[in-house]
């Protein structure tokens, strides 16, 4: 389809929601919207505005009790929606002066876990533990960790004292809260699934205890909220988003290319969840694409929408002169023009709603994420396995050197061809790709500044060379966020899983296991989940010096357009 022709499809789209009152229709929660399968059951989001404010005065209580009690530091342990929406409040408005600092703790990497512990003096640390269900992998082990730790530190005594928990009611996380003396329970809505509950307690209390206006936050929110039921679809804002994203993705435009100012860069992260986790499913996604190095605009596939998020005080010229230079390229580029750090809040709500949107016009259910669950299946029979036996089941590489070993399945052994080598089985592999491909790298190490700098930099390469769009998700948090169009959307995708040997392991108080076996369990299911699903799928193991796999890794890729 033509951009013409998207054009026309948006603008009729548009019209028939305002012919038919579907914005009326979408806030009286009408599942037939959708698929009629209880998406009624999850539209709580779009009340939790005024539920919130009702709870500012508590809020504002215990961030002004921790500070008084010389808190210094709150460690926020979550997973996913628990996770991605109060790391970018923090990282985009930042906290007080003489406010707590917060750090978010989403990764099963040993060295991470090890690394946020030694960030922290616990005697003056509050952790936050947010799980909607209490029963979610990582935030139990990071709590057995962490209260461990507590106990440690100030005393079985104290533990309590310095932990609160965000939790739906009647959860198991409640009960062990109740059990072990938290400080506090601050209680979820159990009609908000986790990827809209940011203007929930799961985002406002991490914000509030860092010393964000959480009260000015909620006033930006519910002004979109007011312009989100115009019944105008087309000045509507989250209604006119969701119809271009959805319609785009039914032309063909499938890679939503965030574009973003670096003040608000952060955001990116959250939206990679709430539109990948949304609309994966069925063999249909949307395919969040968030910092992909930038190529010239004239390289760029058909199978592109870009939505550029300029902050404007913090505007770029370089990257507005590259959005000029894909409007040329005829590229279809939306524009949001964000005032400043505190509008995040009209942004949360403005593409919870685009995104409730685009799963209309797709067809699906989008507050579902039916393929998550495969993948924690998965992992939970490996850990079992290993408490039972003492090691993980075995398994054998398809080729190997002393920088690298690849696994992959029987299916992509017959497909790759004869290879004798790592390099020429990642060659093989790539070169699998065709136009309307995305290439992801799925990275199972820890998720520091130079390992982040090494794979994009592969991004790069690939992009360049194979002209596909490329994504970069940091296991096992990916897992809950893209991993469900991954395994759940069209068969688009080519994945290179990135393993490493652990230098340092951390063992999991209580359990036989230690963050390590926890993080190759969950790479494992998660790779055994692409197989079933039939995806094109390779796995690279690199040995304990990271940096040294990660640079073969890069000369194998770009040995591959040689």
């Amino acid at each position: 389809m033509q951009p013409g022709s998207l054009a026309e499809a948006i603008a009729r789209t548009l019209a028939q929601w305002t012919a038919e009152r579907r914005v009326a229709r979408l806030w009286t929660k009408d599942a037939s919207l959708w698929t009629s399968s209880g998406e009624e059951k999850w539209l709580g989001w779009l009340d939790v505005i005024e539920a919130q404010r009702r709870e500012l005065g508590a809020r504002t209580a215990l961030a002004d009790a921790i500070r008084t009690e010389g808190i210094t530091d709150v460690l926020l342990l979550g997973m996913g929606g628990s996770s991605l929406g109060p790391e970018v409040v923090f990282r985009v408005i930042g906290g007080a002066t003489g406010a707590p600092r917060l750090h978010v703790l989403d990764s099963t990497d040993p060295a991470q876990v090890k690394r946020f512990d030694d960030a922290v003096d616990l005697r003056s640390t509050l952790v936050l533990v947010a799980s909607k269900s209490g029963s979610t992998l990582e935030p139990n082990v990071f709590l057995a960790y962490f209260f461990d730790r507590l106990k440690q530190v100030v005393g079985e005594a104290e533990a309590g004292r310095h932990v609160v928990a965000i939790t739906d009611p009647g959860s198991q996380m409640q009960k062990v809260a109740e059990r072990d003396g938290f400080r506090a329970i601050a209680f979820g809505e159990p009609t908000v699934g986790g990827r809209f509950s940011v203007l929930s307690a799961f985002g406002t209390v991490p914000a509030a205890l860092s010393g964000v206006d959480v009260a000015c936050l909620l006033d930006e929110a519910a002004q979109m909220a007011d312009a989100c039921r115009s019944e105008d679809a087309a000045t509507n804002p989250g209604v006119a988003l969701g119809v271009v994203i959805g319609e785009a993705a039914k032309a063909g435009r499938d890679k939503l290319t965030i574009l973003a100012s670096p003040g608000i860069a952060p955001l990116g992260a959250w939206l990679e969840q709430l539109v990948a986790e949304s609309t994966g499913k069925n063999g249909t996604a949307v395919i969040p694409v968030d910092l992909e190095p930038r190529g010239d605009a004239s390289t760029y596939g058909s199978d592109r929408l870009f939505v550029y998020l300029r902050l404007a005080a913090d505007a770029d010229a370089d990257q507005d002169a590259f959005v000029e230079q894909l409007n040329h390229a005829g590229q279809p580029v939306v524009k949001i023009d964000v005032r400043d750090t505190y509008a995040l809040g009209q942004e949360f709500f403005r593409w919870e709603i685009a995104t409730a949107v685009a799963g209309a016009v797709l067809g699906i259910n989008p507050f579902d994420q039916p393929d998550v669950e495969a993948s924690k299946i998965k992992t939970r029979a490996l850990t079992d396995a290993f408490e039972q036996e003492g090691a993980l089941p075995a398994e054998a590489p398809v080729v190997l050197d002393t920088e690298m070993a690849i696994f992959t399945d029987e299916a992509n052994v017959r497909a790759l061809g004869p290879v004798a080598t790592p390099v020429e089985a990642i060659a093989a592999h790539l070169r699998r790709v065709v136009a309307g491909d995305y290439v992801a790298l799925l990275a199972y190490i820890d998720m520091t500044t130079d390992n982040i700098a090494a794979l994009q930099e592969i991004r790069a390469v690939i992009r360049a060379q194979a002209g596909t769009a490329t994504c970069l998700g940091f296991g096992p948090r990916f897992l809950h966020s893209t991993g469900q169009a991954y395994k759940g959307g069209p068969d688009s995708g080519v994945f290179l899983q990135i393993t490493c040997d652990d230098a340092v392991d951390v063992q999991v108080p209580g359990r036989a296991f230690t963050f390590g076996v926890v993080k190759a369990a969950q790479a494992r299911g998660d790779f055994g989940v692409l197989e079933e699903r039939g995806r094109r799928a390779l796995r690279v193991h690199l040995g304990a010096d990271v940096a040294a796999g990660l640079q073969a890794l890069r000369s194998a890729v770009e040995g591959t357009y040689q």
